[in-house]
């Protein structure tokens, strides 16, 4: 069941078999976490998101339009549960720095600990961005989402995303510098 495709997936969650949104929640927690953690910058409220997310696909799942990759429109569902998070906060900036930093698979301290403070100045330069920015390179560089897949989350055509995305990334080329400059 686990290499079914999302399709089969869906039409078995729809008839009542659990165990088949188990393997859905499990095809993508990871992903729309790491996309809620990006938006949002702290880990709490990307686990809140993210069970949010699953919870209204649970509910809502009769909705889903199956001409649309339901990839698609579960980010949808986790980028909008992100920003109404941000605005019931009031907040644009991340709460604080995060001490669970991906520390990667290079064993050396030294290289551990650049690619950590690395990883901050990204994340803060990111948290600086407006949310659509953020959204835009969250779903581009870290869920590694193509323009189509972006512009079907985004309700957007594909050359309004390639757009955009140049914009988004010249004002995060921007922040960097500055970062990098101060």
């Amino acid at each position: 069941m686990d290499r079914d495709p999302d399709e089969a997936l869906i039409a078995r969650c729809r008839q009542g078999e659990s165990s088949a949104f188990t393997v859905l929640i499990g095809r993508y927690e990871r992903p729309i976490y790491n996309a809620a953690y990006r938006v949002l910058g702290n880990t709490d409220d990307a686990a809140d998101v993210t069970q949010v997310v699953f919870l209204r696909i649970a509910e809502r799942l009769d909705d889903y339009d199956a001409r649309f990759k339901f990839f698609s429109w579960i980010y949808r569902i986790a980028l909008n549960e992100a920003l109404n998070l941000l605005r019931r906060q009031g907040r644009e900036e991340p709460l604080g720095e995060e001490d669970d930093l991906p520390a990667g698979n290079h064993s050396d301290p030294e290289w551990r600990a650049e690619e950590a403070q690395r990883s901050v100045l990204i994340q803060g330069a990111l948290m600086k961005l407006k949310p659509e920015d953020r959204m835009l390179l969250v779903l581009r560089h870290y869920s590694e989402c193509s323009y189509r897949e972006i512009g079907e989350a985004l309700g957007l055509d594909e050359k309004t995303v390639k757009s955009r995305l140049f914009e988004a990334r010249q004002r995060m080329r921007g922040l960097l510098k500055e970062v990098h400059a101060a």
